[in-house]
């Protein structure tokens, strides 16, 4: 297929390692979605419910203007969302990404929204030109906060809490709307504390649009099981969403309060 200008025609035979794909994803970004989930991640996140996404060189080949195609196809659903590149971790594979956002927004048929979900685990601030392209081309970025505690970062996922605070800051800079998510585990990112200190580092971004708290959930020990692989937090009980309600009261109350701070 021809995508766009000539530029992005040259995007259309970009090609990315992806792990699957769901063609009506609702709650990946505004509306209804076409979401492309990468192949690979370095984080090694203790509650993670996709191991299957972790290994660079599994997952297949697919194009940009295979992608791209398959949105055509049922463009009318997506009229109010868009496409959203998810993993895995997109910014492990920022060219494909970056081609991937710009022949949307070039589509003959009319600019598609673009989303970016990540945890900025690739991302440094001493080499964000690397990053550049695909950041130009992203209307909306959801930004996983692990956790508010760096040391309890490294052992729950295995990388520094600095990639996503860097790439926070980075987005705050640029001014691209931002919508936070925190996974709340019982016994690890539960405490008031923890989540205040998330409310905190948000305060200082003003790019920041939206608050997700997740309820952790049991759903993917049943991958482990599949790949041989030991469930980290075996016996852990899944979260009330009640209190992920609650917690989540209390991460925008410290958030408010460090902008309070910032005004004066």
């Amino acid at each position: 297929m021809t995508v766009g200008t000539e530029g992005c025609a040259r995007d259309a035979n970009v090609v990315g390692r992806v792990h699957s794909l769901e063609t009506f994803g609702t709650v990946d970004g505004p509306g209804t979605r076409f979401v492309v989930f990468c192949q690979g991640c370095p984080m090694r996140c203790q509650y993670c419910h996709n191991p299957d996404t972790w290994e660079f060189d599994k997952g297949e080949e697919r194009s940009v203007a295979e992608l791209l195609e398959m949105f055509e196809r049922n463009r009318p659903f997506y009229r109010r969302g868009g496409i959203t590149v998810t993993g895995g971790e997109p910014m492990a594979q920022p060219g494909f990404v970056a081609a991937l956002f710009r022949a949307a927004h070039a589509a003959p048929a009319g600019r598609i929204h673009t989303c970016l979900d990540t945890s900025g685990a690739t991302f440094s601030a001493n080499h964000a030109a690397r990053f550049s392209e695909l950041l130009d081309e992203t209307d909306l970025v959801l930004l996983d906060i692990k956790t508010s505690d760096p040391a309890l970062h490294e052992s729950l996922c295995g990388l520094p809490a600095r990639h996503a605070l860097e790439l926070g800051d980075e987005l705050a800079r640029r001014r691209i709307p931002t919508l936070i998510r925190h996974v709340v585990v019982p016994g690890l990112t539960d405490s008031e504390e923890e989540v205040a200190g998330v409310g905190r580092i948000i305060g200082d971004w003003d790019n920041v649009v939206g608050l997700d708290l997740l309820p952790y959930h049991t759903m993917g020990a049943v991958k482990y099981e599949r790949l041989g692989i030991s469930y980290p937090l075996e016996g852990v009980s899944a979260m009330e969403p009640a209190r992920a309600k609650e917690l989540r009261e209390v991460a925008l109350r410290a958030r408010a309060a460090r902008r309070a701070e910032r005004s004066r």
